[in-house]
């Protein structure tokens, strides 16, 4: 139970944002303890390397749109375990001790580096030597989006013998490990509701899950610190792979060649059974392939049919202001969109059966039907493959099972109607294909359900729900599709789906299914994020043109404030931000280019502050340089995170800058985004910027911006902030 401890700890110190005493002095100082403790109780087979790394960087990212990012003496903390006699190939694991303000950050990251510190203390003891070296990167600086990283990579020593790696991350708390992408990225994805909120804490995950993490991990890492492979881990390269797991019990994985093989094998045996059924007599075969094409063309018209009408009816639920009725409640999304997906199926097979298949024997329609649901996924098999996309796999099984188990029951599709055995047969058939989609779409709203809750104010996000009910509604009732030809009526069916519908509609209309909720136990709060701001606008002699301050208030969701407004009246949608057109970024302070997705914005006027670390802004130098250009050089000093904006005027162009690789690139909109960050003590900041300039420039050639933010110490938040905080109601997350 020891890694217990070691997540109980860590978050017990609190937020620990990056240049924060908690993370550059506490929390390294407890790891450091740890590790020397278990050096000292490590074997002698074993040789034990700590290193405290601050490095200062810079590099461009295509992230959040685009943007560059600087960084000054932030922490990094490196173990090496190696043989006795060292070794020259290592595998590296890497975990972030840092957290996003306001969050103690126990599943994001904490309990990943408690992770590794058990397996270091497991791997230390034992009296089998290494044949590898295991490099434990202790990150300080992830939240920050990947500074640390860049650090240790570009710059450590040890960054050189690195031939395998794997990253521990979270995307929620607790549950199974999930490989999202091979590079290689595990993570927690379950409960994404309280991933980056105050409720992220140690007790809510469960011992479960962070000892099956650090089984998997531990026998990864074992594996390739004793692997062969690992020194010429470049000859072992198969390209991409395709893997998958079962139910969450085991994993099957296989060179992506392998998988394009037996995906053209599968769709070629598929297409030949499809051409032997067609390929007939010649009056025979032009009516068997016109049938076929009817059947392919009124099952893709239906699904077309589906989305549209589907997503109408999410359109007018986000129109009246409920959107995200089911975010506490998922049983509603089903309800609702589910329902109405699966009736206009229903709907429009049956309106094809009465009136244009009136007089059409039932079991030649099912027949054509199923064929013609085959032949849509074997051209989706052939096209996905033909495209590399390892997730084809999919295709493969609603081609394979079906059509295995069309050819072991194909004398009971022509017998008249649907009896028992032939809907068991089928049933049975079709049971792989089924049972993984159905624990693939779990996975799948398990994942993104609560991304909703912080995907911004303009992606609707009952319409992205919708969307994938629908698509998974379309997908499950592909080879079910033909028993509305089969059975004698789907009347009953159908009034009961459309039943359901309109009730869970009405409800949804009255509101009585709130989206938020403050259950101690399963919380699923609104985020809510607000910023005391003070804003100075200069004109090019450096006076002030205009100041003001306020409360900068943001929503992470669709909704908005709407909900807010009863409980704090004065934030309502008469104190809208308008944009600054003039300035870059709307002369509003973001802390990430993240502009694109909050267009709704509410600025509650409020008194001056005056934070006792000002930042301090000068230009040094502008001196001209050739080809009609000006470098335009800068000093910034102030707190730990700082963004930067760039705009050139009319006529000029940024050409380079002594940030990232120097060759500058825009962010969503054109304008240039810098994020800058410190650790606990930082010289000032130095740059320069270049722009090539028209030769009359009586406006102007650039507009640059410096927003100081304040996340941790007693600059942190204002008295003004902390009273209005108090005022959300419970089932907010309201951080600022």
């Amino acid at each position: 139970m020891s890694f217990r401890g070691y997540l109980d700890n860590i978050t017990a110190i609190g937020p620990r944002t990056v240049g924060s005493p908690e993370n550059e002095v506490l929390a390294v100082n407890y790891l450091l303890e740890q590790i020397r403790g278990i050096e000292r109780e490590s074997t002698d087979a074993h040789k034990i390397s700590v290193d405290i790394q601050r490095p200062t960087g810079s590099f461009s990212i295509d992230f959040l749109g685009g943007f560059t990012s600087y960084y000054a003496n932030i922490t990094n903390v490196v173990v090496k375990l190696e043989p006795r006699n060292g070794a020259e190939h290592a595998v590296l694991s890497n975990c972030h001790f840092d957290s996003v303000p306001n969050t103690p950050g126990a599943s994001d990251d904490a309990v990943s580096c408690a992770v590794m510190l058990e397996i270091l203390n497991t791997l230390s003891k034992s009296s089998e030597s290494l044949q590898h070296a295991v490099i434990f990167l202790f990150n300080g600086a992830e939240e920050n989006i990947l500074q640390a990283s860049h650090g240790f990579i570009t710059q450590h020593e040890w960054a050189k013998s690195v031939r395998a790696f794997i990253n521990l991350e979270a995307a929620g708390v607790g549950g199974k490990e999930l490989v999202f992408q091979t590079g290689i990225d595990l993570a927690f994805i379950e409960n994404g509701y309280i991933y980056h909120t105050e409720y992220d804490t140690s007790d809510r995950i469960l011992t479960d899950s962070i000892q099956r993490a650090g089984d998997n991990i531990l026998a990864v890492l074992k594996y390739l610190a004793t692997s062969e492979k690992l020194a010429k881990s470049f000859e072992y390269r198969h390209g991409n792979v395709v893997f998958f797991d079962i139910l969450g019990l085991f994993v099957l994985a296989y060179p992506a060649r392998v998988g394009t093989i037996m995906n053209y094998i599968t769709a070629t045996v598929a297409f030949f059974y499809l051409s032997k059924k067609v390929l007939q007599p010649k009056p025979r075969a032009v009516h068997n392939l016109k049938k076929l094409l009817t059947a392919f063309s009124l099952t893709l018209t239906s699904w077309v049919c589906t989305l549209v009408a589907v997503l109408m009816v999410a359109m007018f639920v986000s129109i009246i202001g409920r959107a995200l009725s089911w975010y506490t409640h998922f049983y509603v999304s089903v309800s609702l969109y589910g329902t109405a997906a699966a009736a206009k199926l229903i709907l429009v097979h049956m309106l094809a059966k009465k009136f244009f298949y009136k007089n059409v024997n039932e079991q030649y329609l099912g027949d054509v039907f199923f064929d013609a649901s085959l032949m849509i996924w074997s051209i989706a098999l052939a096209v996905m493959t033909q495209m590399g996309l390892c997730s084809a796999f999919i295709c493969t099984l609603w081609v394979a099972f079906p059509l295995l188990t069309k050819l072991m029951i194909h004398k009971e599709f022509s017998q008249k109607g649907a009896t028992i055995k032939f809907i068991v047969m089928y049933m049975l058939g079709m049971f792989v294909p089924y049972l993984y989609m159905l624990y693939l779409s779990w996975t799948v709203f398990e994942m993104f359900t609560p991304v909703m809750g912080r995907s911004g104010s303009e992606i609707p996000p009952d319409m992205v729900l919708a969307g994938f009910i629908v698509i998974f509604t379309m997908i499950l009732s592909s080879y079910f599709i033909n028993f509305i030809y089969l059975v004698k009526s789907t009347k009953t069916t159908l009034v009961t789906l459309t039943t359901v519908f309109v009730v869970t509609l009405i409800l949804v209309c009255s509101g009585i299914f709130f989206p938020y909720s403050s259950d101690a136990a399963n919380p699923k709060p609104k985020r809510v994020f607000l910023q005391h701001t003070s804003r100075r606008f200069h004109d090019l002699d450096g006076n002030v043109i205009k100041s003001d301050s306020g409360i900068w208030i943001n929503g992470f969701d669709y909704n908005g404030i709407s909900h807010i407004t009863p409980h704090v009246p004065e934030i309502n949608d008469t104190i809208r931000t308008p944009c600054e057109e003039q300035a870059p970024f709307c002369g509003l302070p973001w802390i990430l280019p993240v502009h694109f997705m909050f267009r709704k914005n509410w600025y509650l006027p409020a008194p001056e502050i005056l934070p006792r670390s000002p930042i301090q802004f000068k230009l040094l130098s502008k001196k001209p340089m050739p080809w009609n250009s000006v470098r335009l050089s800068f000093e910034v000093s102030g707190p730990s995170h700082m963004s930067l904006y760039v705009r050139p005027r009319a006529g000029s162009a940024l050409s380079r800058w002594s940030l990232g690789d120097g060759m500058p690139v825009p962010s969503v909109g054109g304008d240039y985004f810098v994020f800058y960050s410190h650790g606990l003590h930082a010289a000032p900041w130095h740059f320069w910027v270049e722009l090539t300039v028209p030769e009359k420039h009586s406006d102007g050639i650039v507009s640059l911006a410096i927003a100081a933010h304040y996340f941790f110490g007693e600059d942190q938040k204002s008295p003004q902030l902390y009273a209005l905080l108090e005022r959300f109601p419970n089932w907010t997350f309201s951080s600022g």
